[in-house]
């Protein structure tokens, strides 16, 4: 008698939608195993007259690494750059911290231990 109604129970795992992060979202960028050349979809190839926004599954087959020539067969994926790493819900948390990509948030962490550490060394110059 006392069955909860159907909105109420929780779906099963298998239909819930996986979220993704605002870095799974964006496309990846793909580095050149042979120089380190990094194409990011986002500012295309000026060289190889593709346009922004490509991409790089969307190159053609005869596309070659803008600075050493190898195929595309020797870019491997690094994954977005430039994204912020949370939800987008979460974007407006944090005084602003959650807009920070994942570079910018070591830079802000690691920065801020070492000026600690320069201030606690600081305090040896006191007498």
């Amino acid at each position: 008698m006392n069955e909860p109604a159907k909105e109420e129970q929780p779906l099963p795992e298998e239909t819930r939608a996986k979220e993704k992060t605002l870095a799974e979202q964006a496309p990846p960028s793909y580095e050149c195993r042979s120089c380190g050349y990094v194409y990011v979809p986002s500012k295309g190839d000026n060289q190889g007259s593709v346009p922004a926004g490509t991409l790089f599954e969307d190159l053609p087959n005869d596309w070659r690494c803008p600075v050493c020539g190898v195929r595309k067969t020797q870019f491997v994926n690094i994954g977005a750059q430039g994204a912020p790493s949370g939800f987008s819900e979460n974007l407006d948390y944090g005084l602003g911290v959650n807009r920070l990509t994942p570079a910018q948030k070591n830079i802000l962490i690691f920065g801020a231990l070492g000026l600690g550490f320069l201030f606690f060394l600081s305090l040896y110059g006191l007498n």
